[in-house]
């Protein structure tokens, strides 16, 4: 299937720019966006698939409700899809297969998280007193209701993102993986360090100046540092393991609001729209991984899709003219590479051999979720987005992604032009 368009907001930190707005009202800017740039307006499309990692309890309907308030044909039906981090790219997959088989010819996937407006949850004992309330007649029943919690059940409580089966977050995982693999701090520095250079210098050369839309007073994704240097990130004290950890909120993504969407059709349909074929989306494979005894695996089930999806092309990680890897924590994207890299570590992942190697100019030219940062749903798009761009600019060539997931899930994908 093919790639025939990209269109995101920039990114934000958690609590700045879009610190007031809710998922519905970025994923409508972004789709806005992309429905002014390739003229889509009034167009009814096969679908619409996306989603959001973490929604409110209204937000059930989150798709559909946004297409309904773009400029698209308001009978254009679209599905709510989830799965972490690779929401996007598994709602591009969702899309892709539908015109592949020749159900729809046109659609759009999308992705949007709006962290600053995040769902506080509430005490069990609150909320069966709020529900109990609700269902008394008088005034003193439901009184006595509300007066049964306790004072400590009124407190909300936040989001920790924390893996239910391990009470462990991400960054505590990652931590782990970081000693289990022997992923120094040096090496993490230098490759945050090089993700907000690269993509320093891409804003320099115009590179997104197509790709991003302003939004709500943001025209650049602000987490990017210009003035960072291997010597800064060498200061920030640990912010997981406090007394001998090596992740930092340097080599590691903050919390972020936005939002990205891909167009994506089949050639007919690309050609009556008088729109160029970007790239193609080829293969692409998802898998799981054991992560509850084995705690630092938990961002590293790529290891499992890459291998299973390189084997049924007959390729190696070596064929690639560019590799775009999620960098959720520097120290997960080393390790992940270590063990495609070496034949006894993939061996003991149950791997046949080492799957290659990566030509380390190649990988995330632009910048990854280190420099961009990391709005859960949204990434998968962006990095579509950006690689179909690289292949369209040399006119030819492979791209290989990799999006590591909570709860053990990972998802690659190769884009060819």
């Amino acid at each position: 299937m093919a790639i025939v368009g990209y269109s995101r907001i920039p990114f934000a930190r958690i609590n700045t720019a879009y610190a007031d707005l809710d998922n519905q009202e970025l994923l409508e800017a972004t789709l806005n966006g992309l429905i002014s740039k390739y003229h889509l307006q009034g167009k009814l499309l096969g679908e619409v698939a996306g989603g959001a990692v973490i929604k409110h309890i209204s937000e059930s309907n989150l798709i559909r409700e946004t297409v309904m308030n773009t400029a698209l044909d308001p009978a254009t039906p679209a599905c709510d899809l989830q799965q972490a981090c690779d929401t996007g790219i598994e709602a591009a997959v969702y899309i892709g297969n539908k015109i592949a088989l020749g159900q729809i010819e046109s659609g759009i996937a999308c992705g949007v998280e709006a962290m600053s407006n995040i769902p506080f949850e509430s005490a069990p004992r609150l909320r069966k007193a709020l529900l109990k309330a609700n269902k008394e007649k008088s005034v003193f029943g439901k009184l006595k209701q509300l007066l049964s919690p306790k004072l400590k059940d009124w407190m909300p409580v936040p989001y920790k993102g924390q893996e239910p089966k391990t009470g462990l977050v991400m960054g505590g995982h990652t931590e782990i993986t970081a000693k289990y693999y022997q992923i120094s701090r040096e090496e993490q520095d230098e490759l945050a360090f090089r993700s907000h250079k690269n993509m320093a210098q891409a804003y320099d050369e115009g590179f997104f100046d197509d790709m991003i839309i302003p939004a709500f007073g943001l025209d650049k994704d602000n987490n990017l540092r210009r003035d960072t240097s291997l010597e800064k990130l060498s200061q920030l004290k640990p912010a997981f393991d406090k007394e001998n950890g090596t992740l930092t909120a340097g080599n590691s993504t903050p919390f972020t609001d936005g939002a990205s969407a891909v167009l994506l059709a089949s050639e007919e349909w690309a050609k009556a729209n008088n729109l160029p074929v970007l790239a193609y989306i080829t293969f692409s494979e998802v898998a799981g991984i054991e992560y509850v005894e084995n705690k630092q695996n938990l961002l590293l089930a790529p290891v499992f899709a890459a291998d299973r999806m390189l084997k049924k092309v007959g390729m190696k990680l070596e064929d690639f003219d560019y590799y775009e890897i999620h960098e959720a924590f520097a120290a997960q994207v080393l390790a992940t590479i270590k063990i495609w890299e070496n034949d006894d570590l993939a061996k003991k992942f149950g791997l046949e051999k080492a799957l290659g190697k990566i030509d380390r100019s190649k990988l995330n030219v632009k910048g990854g979720s280190l420099a961009v940062a990391h709005p859960f749903a949204a990434t998968g798009g962006r990095i579509i987005g950006t690689l179909a761009k690289l292949l369209n600019e040399k006119g030819s060539g492979k791209g290989f992604i990799s999006i590591c997931a909570a709860r053990g899930q990972g998802v690659t994908m190769i884009l060819e032009k």
